[in-house]
């Protein structure tokens, strides 16, 4: 999984097995480690949503889907799902959840999970 954040916006792109996971499990996480700290960011299936929404607690980022998508997602077509919230100071948080594409352009990082681009032309 892989996390994007500029300004009040947050994006996350799941390969295809993590995709499978989080359909399953309702739950799924990554961590990167620091000296001191091990900063967490997950995605969470919650009852009662209608949209994309997210906490921050302690050292962990949670985006929160809606449960009734997590028993969808997986097996559909569809690629992601996007939400704009106004926090408590009035400011709106964009989030953005996708499936995860290969790239276009060449990169180092290994793309065998990721979900095949409909712009490449075989």
């Amino acid at each position: 999984m892989k996390i994007r954040i500029k300004g009040n916006f947050v994006r996350y792109r799941l390969t295809k097995t993590e995709v499978e996971v989080f359909c399953e499990a309702g739950y799924f996480q990554e961590t990167t480690q620091f000296n001191e700290k091990t900063f967490t960011y997950a995605l969470k299936a919650k009852q009662g949503l209608e949209g994309l929404d997210a906490e921050f607690n302690g050292d962990t980022i949670t985006l929160l889907m809606p449960s009734a998508e997590k028993d969808v997602w997986a097996g559909s077509n569809r690629v992601g799902y996007n939400n704009s919230i106004v926090l408590k100071n009035g400011q709106e948080l964009q989030l953005l959840l996708e499936k995860d594409f290969v790239c276009l352009d060449e990169v180092e990082e290994d793309q065998s999970d990721n979900y095949p681009n409909p712009r490449l032309k075989n």
